[in-house]
């Protein structure tokens, strides 16, 4: 009965209302038509040289994401003085085709694929000891830019890791700085505070006072320092205590940077959520198109990119 309800009643009540928060149909529409647009000029976009020697920057990314990894990279190529190595760990959807796509748009990227995350896996945290993780990998995606992106040796500690639905306007000086000589973590400034638990049980959990309105847009972390027990008795208490939640990496790599030192991207220089007349003129270095933004992103914003190219 209630599948019932939620295919007759909730979810076509969730679409209308995700459709008006866009401006109605006829705008709800170009979005869409613009994504298909994007996802079909992703294919055309000119391969971008990864330097194996280069600075790490991690993408978890996959058949749906892709498109915008391809473009975020385009945009973050035409802005950076170092070189970079491009790393896509696979999010579970990576077939013989995609890799031969990738491979042809992105020479020289490093691919970590699922077999080698799951042999990190049961060498860094075996099931048997964190059946938690375990389980919110198969339920939650999002979690795996903790643990399948900071079980992945490296010649350094220090991973540097980026949403693909991101574009970058002016060089990226602060991440440079940090990529060059990474001592802190580093993270984005939110639009809104989205932690889906309440910062003082958090903070209980974590011991230190949770930083405000951290966004894992742009997250820079010490693999070495994570303590995937301490992760795995948050999950447990965080979602016994107060429910399931869509921000719970989020909220996990808050705990994490709490008590720490680090860096903090100027909120108006990497703007999460940009607003239209931000979109049309870039003033910013960078964007991170969350929420509403999307209509600016699917319609006008990668077409920039894609003609700089």
């Amino acid at each position: 009965m209630q599948k019932i309800i939620n295919c007759l009643y909730r979810y076509p009540k969730s679409k209308i209302q995700n459709i008006r928060r866009f401006g109605g149909l006829k705008a709800y529409r170009s979005m869409l038509a613009g994504q298909k647009a994007m996802i079909h000029h992703a294919n055309h976009l000119p391969p971008v040289y990864s330097d194996t020697n280069g600075h790490e920057i991690y993408f978890l990314t996959g058949k749906k994401y892709l498109y915008q990894t391809l473009f975020c990279i385009a945009s973050l190529n035409r802005q950076s003085s170092v070189p970079i190595q491009y790393v896509l760990v696979d999010d579970g959807s990576f077939d013989t085709n995609l890799i031969s796509r990738v491979r042809a748009k992105l020479p020289g990227c490093r691919l970590v694929l699922a077999k080698e995350i799951m042999s990190n896996l049961e060498k860094q945290l075996p099931a048997r000891d964190f059946p938690i993780l375990h389980k919110k990998r198969e339920e939650y995606a999002h979690i795996k830019k903790l643990t399948d992106i900071h079980t992945i040796l490296s010649a350094s500690p220090y991973k540097l890791v980026l949403d693909s639905d991101m574009l970058f306007w002016q060089p990226p000086l602060e991440l440079i700085n940090w990529m060059q000589k990474p001592a802190s973590s580093v993270y984005m400034v939110d639009c809104e505070e989205s932690y889906g638990y309440t910062k003082s049980f958090m903070a209980e959990l974590c011991g230190h006072i949770i930083p405000d309105l951290v966004n894992v847009g742009i997250i820079g972390l010490n693999s070495t320092t994570i303590n995937w027990y301490h992760l795995e008795h948050w999950i447990k208490r965080l979602e016994a205590q107060e429910g399931t939640c869509y921000y719970l990496e989020q909220a996990l790599t808050a705990m994490l940077v709490a008590g720490q030192t680090a860096e903090i991207l100027h909120k108006n220089k990497y703007i999460v959520n940009p607003d239209m007349k931000e979109i049309n003129q870039p003033q910013a270095i960078m964007h991170h198109y969350v929420d509403l933004s999307k209509y600016g992103y699917y319609t006008l914003a990668w077409q920039k990119i894609f003609r700089d190219n």
